[in-house]
Order: C-alpha cells, then structure tokens, then sequence
C-alpha cells in the first residue's frame, strides 16, 4: 500500500487514525545500523511497524524487526516516545495517520543472521556504518529516531 508522509506540512489530510507503531535502532557488535529500504515510501528507515492485537508492544518490536529484515533481535532499552501531530501519514486506502511510535535500542540474538529484504514490505535490508546514514534518503521523522538511537550522549528516552 502506498503511503505519503506529511510533516508539519499545512496541506496535509486531516488525520482518521491513531495506530500504535513500534521502530528498532538495531546494532550490531561492530555499532552498524540495521536499516531497511520501504517499498510503500521508497526512503530507507528503522524497522518496525503497527501493534497486533494480543501483543505486548515489545513482542510487535521483535516480530517486526524479524519479518521485515530476517534478524531475530533482543530488546535493550527505549529510545523514545514519538507522537507530533504534525506528523502526518496518508494511505492510497483513504487512512490518515497521527504518528504514535516506540522506538527501541535492540541487539541481535545471533550475530551471524544476515538481514535480507521480505520483498513485500522492503526492498533491501542491511547493516550501515553511522558514518553512511546521513547520505542516505531519510524522512526527517526517522531520521530524528536514528540521531537520538545513536547519540551516546542521550541518557533520558525522548518523550514527545
């Protein structure tokens, strides 16, 4: 499905939805990123996704983070909280979300599972030197979670 991400942008959708989400900065034993390339928006980004029913929010950070990318991680920590109502984003099936996110620290369980793309929801997925991300194209919403996941300063979870 086909999404546009609006931010803090006056000619956005008025929003219909609120669906709880998660994202995970997942790095590996080397401080590589594990980031995926989505096929709905074409920019490269955390993995994750919406909170099934029956879940806890932790278990949607796993299950996503192996569906989208093949790599069975372990949670370490928060992140942040995200949820600017100027964030915006707008489905070709007439949904319009409000950004409600939790974005984890995580760990893979095995260093030797290679990411790979599902092909449904992402076209790639790999491991990328910090150094690298800042030439990549990012939304500036996920770029936001990826400074504040690789920010050794950051002691305190981001709440807003």
């Amino acid at each position: 499905m086909a999404r546009i991400d609006y931010f803090d942008d006056p000619a956005a959708p008025a929003i219909n939805s609120v669906v709880p989400s998660v994202t995970v900065a997942t790095r590996d034993d080397r401080g590589r990123l594990l980031l995926i390339h989505k096929i709905d928006n074409g920019y490269w980004a955390l993995p994750g996704g919406g909170h099934d029913p029956g879940e806890s929010i932790t278990d949607t950070a796993v299950r996503e983070v192996r569906e989208e990318t093949g790599v069975k991680v372990r949670i370490t920590g928060l992140v942040g909280t995200y949820t600017d109502p100027r964030h915006v984003m707008a489905y070709d099936d007439g949904e319009v979300r409000q950004q409600f996110s939790l974005c984890f620290h995580a760990e893979p369980v095995d260093p030797a599972d290679a990411p790979r793309p599902d092909g449904t929801e992402t076209s790639s997925a790999s491991w990328v030197e910090p150094s690298d991300v800042a030439s990549l194209n990012i939304h500036a919403s996920m770029r936001l979670r990826i400074e504040h996941a690789l920010d050794p300063q950051r002691r305190e979870p981001h709440l807003g």
